[in-house]
């Protein structure tokens, strides 16, 4: 009996829901040392009424507006905006829909004076010509 009773509690409904949910128009947000990933799941939405857009080099904006078939069918807009991480390469951002599924890559910039150095590309042995401070 006890368990009932919590059972009806509300503040135990958010443990109630399954482990798997995802809200609707969720954004999934990946790191790789190379870019920022942004995944959406926009089932039945046609690529031409998808938009993303950067705003003020700040903002990353992804939106849609589809409109329903019939006339009695609702409206389904979605708009989400996410600030840009900074060191990025503008120009290289790219975005892709294939199978319902919005993939937005937005590459890491380099910083001028930094760069990567691959330790296979190292010889065996090197010297130090210069110390840190």
């Amino acid at each position: 009996m006890e368990f009932l009773i919590y059972q009806s509690l509300p503040w135990h409904f958010p443990y109630m829901a399954p482990l798997s949910f995802t809200p609707p128009n969720y954004v999934h947000w990946a790191e790789t040392p190379e870019s920022h990933i942004y995944t959406a799941d926009l089932p039945g939405v046609r690529k031409e009424e998808i938009r993303v857009e950067v705003e003020d080099s700040i903002y990353l904006i992804i939106r849609t507006q589809a409109s329903g078939e019939l006339a009695t069918e609702p409206t389904r807009n979605f708009t989400r905006k996410f600030r840009l991480p900074g060191m990025i390469d503008m120009a290289g951002i790219t975005a892709g829909y294939e199978d319902g599924v919005l993939t937005v890559t937005v590459p890491r910039s380099v910083a001028p004076g930094r760069f990567r150095v691959d330790p296979s590309e190292l010889p065996e042995q090197y010297e130090v010509l210069a110390r840190a401070a």
